[in-house]
């Protein structure tokens, strides 16, 4: 199975309505007057960070990615759970923790603590409390809507291979990706449709464009780019974990943000890119094989 497989199975499983049918980026889950959002990922050597990295860059990017997850639902953090496998410079992880932990005002609620052999694997959950409600979600883009994208895409790319190369350049957004919680918070009230870009713009467009059942048009040269000579690359690389959200025409987003294209009736692709047909996700961004 590949990922999409697999999701695809898990589907078929009993699932809750807080799952939103698995196709969204967080649970949204109901307990009594509160809605708390929870999100898990993980981390795993050679896939998500390199085996030299300093594990104290693991451990913030780590939280960070979680907690992307839960800004992309405007959620206010409100705790993480660690699964941690020892191995080398375990202390250098708990400093890592500390930082990214002070840096977002977020407290460590427990987890589990394995050991084993290489590769490496952490896991997190991270849970939140929702700024409002209803709590969107991808597939709530409407006809119309203008889409938007926070920040510079392709700078986590740059400092992967900075990193991987040994060149001595600028690896923070890979090493330490921000997570756009209070941007998120902002969004919220207005945006109809949000989702953090994991996995590559395009893919996640894709994503989105499929989940709300209309087409999205992109035009690539308004996406703000780290490298414009590799645009096309900084469209599918992901890493990036800014905001793609999409806002009713004529609203003008809260937060810093560049304007990349418009939703519009659902044709016979998902997702147009400078006018031209995109038809299927192979190609578009990172999928788990």
């Amino acid at each position: 199975m590949n990922e999409a497989d697999f999701i695809a199975a898990l589907r078929k499983l009993p699932l809750h309505k807080s799952a939103r049918g698995l196709e969204d980026d967080a649970a949204v889950l109901e307990v009594g007057s509160e809605t708390l959002i929870i999100t898990h990922d993980m981390l795993v050597e050679g896939r998500h960070f390199l085996p030299q990295q300093d594990m104290a860059d693991v451990a913030w990017k780590l939280v960070a990615t979680n907690l992307s997850d839960l800004a992309a639902k405007g959620a206010e953090p409100l705790g993480i759970v660690l699964g941690h496998m020892l191995g080398g410079d375990d202390e250098r992880f708990v400093e890592g923790l500390d930082e990214v932990l002070t840096h977002y005002g977020v407290p460590l609620l427990g987890g589990d603590t394995v050991s084993g052999d290489a590769p490496r694997a952490f896991g997190l959950t991270a849970i939140g409390r929702a700024s409002r409600t209803p709590v969107p979600s991808r597939a709530g883009a409407k006809i119309g809507d203008a889409i938007f994208v926070t920040g510079t895409l392709g700078a986590a790319m740059l400092g992967f291979e900075a990193l991987r190369d040994g060149t001595g350049g600028d690896d923070t957004a890979y090493a330490r990706p921000m997570a756009r919680v209070m941007e998120g918070m902002d969004l919220a009230p207005l945006a109809n449709a949000i989702m953090d870009v994991s996995d590559g713009l395009l893919l996640d467009a894709f994503r989105m464009a499929e989940a709300s059942e209309l087409t999205f048009a992109i035009d690539s040269t308004k996406v703000p780019v780290a490298d414009p000579e590799r645009r096309e690359d900084a469209l599918r690389w992901g890493d990036d974990y800014e905001l793609l959200f999409t806002l009713p025409e004529g609203t003008l987003p809260p937060v810093p943000a560049a304007c990349i294209g418009a939703v519009e009736p659902r044709g016979f692709a998902p997702l147009f890119l400078d006018g031209e047909p995109l038809v299927n996700a192979e190609g578009l961004g990172y999928l788990h094989e």
